[in-house]
């Protein structure tokens, strides 16, 4: 029978400021998800009260935080977001996983799809991350990859992407091949320099441990011993993704990242990402991964912007 009860939970470890977060907005969010549950914060024990039922599922949810936050000694609100839409279920989120990126700096993912990222990318050799600007889809992936070439687990990483343009003519670009690809592969440069050295990237370039490459130049090649990040696959073409696919060697792991609200093809054109992700989505050994607004970590007005668009 679902009576209605008195309980509490104790926050054992974890302090109040973790688990209700800046301005209670954490424990706010709890309490929108439980309307029926009067939910009452005192220091270290939440009191709760309402229908028995309704309180097991609160309970859930704040088991979950506390695991959560003892695994990552972090809980923010868009953590508690996914925790509560994936139906307070962890699988495939406890793979620890951190690069000690420029000047000491930890990078380690920070939302739950940001680990389940992590993982899949660890349990399959090809990976698609669809999601909108913002989630750190090409950050995350590429600090794999270079985790995989210092542990010797590769012998390069290549990154490349299509030399779409973003709605602009950009017209003639001066200098040599690198000075015309550089505006297209910027994104990929910002990524490595937030992580090595410049000295280091500059030898990692050289000795083509680390290739930076537009996707045509692809075309011939077998990518075997190699973690590949195709970067804005929502901008290939059909025969372009299907080429690309095709170039994965024996011990390769590939990573296709993009974003299908932004596709920038003639409209005549139908994206390679997105016919790759509905005919390849039930094959074993292939994975697909959405991200979402929850996991934007830009400025919170990015969040705003992507939903406003949506409209």
């Amino acid at each position: 029978m679902n009576e209605v009860i008195k309980d509490k939970i104790i926050l054992e470890s974890l302090g109040p400021l973790d688990m209700y977060g800046a301005d209670n907005e954490n424990i706010s969010l709890i309490k929108s998800f439980f309307p029926n549950i009067k939910i009452t914060p005192r220091g270290t024990e939440i009191f709760l009260q309402g229908h028995q039922l309704d309180i097991l599922s609160c309970k859930k949810l704040l088991s979950a935080c506390f695991d959560y936050f003892n695994k990552y000694q972090i809980l923010e609100k868009r953590d508690i977001e996914r925790l509560y839409k994936d139906g307070f279920n962890q699988d495939e989120l406890f793979y620890n996983f951190s690069l000690t990126g420029k000047n000491g700096n930890i990078i380690k993912p920070r939302t739950i799809n940001q680990r389940r990222l992590v993982t899949l990318a660890t349990d399959n050799n090809l990976l698609f991350v669809l999601g909108p600007a913002g989630t750190g889809k090409t950050y995350i992936s590429v600090a794999l990859a270079l985790k995989a070439l210092k542990e010797k687990f590769i012998k390069k990483i290549i990154l490349t992407r299509p030399a779409v343009e973003a709605g602009e003519n950009l017209g003639f670009l001066p200098g040599d091949l690198y000075d015309k690809l550089s505006p297209y592969m910027r994104p990929l440069y910002d990524a490595l320099n937030d992580m090595l050295l410049e000295e280091k990237l500059n030898y990692f370039l050289e000795k083509n441990y680390i290739e930076i490459v537009p996707l045509a130049f692809m075309r011939g090649r077998t990518l075997d011993n190699a973690f590949v990040i195709l970067d804005e696959a929502q901008n290939t073409t059909i025969n372009q993704m299907k080429m690309f696919l095709t170039r994965m060697g024996p011990n390769s792991r590939f990573i296709i990242c993009g974003d299908t609200s932004q596709i920038d093809l003639p409209a005549s054109q139908k994206s390679g990402l997105t016919h790759a992700t509905s005919i390849l989505k039930s094959l074993n050994g292939i994975e697909i991964i959405k991200f979402d607004e929850t996991d934007i970590i830009r400025h919170k007005l990015v969040k705003t912007i992507i939903k406003a668009y949506k409209i």
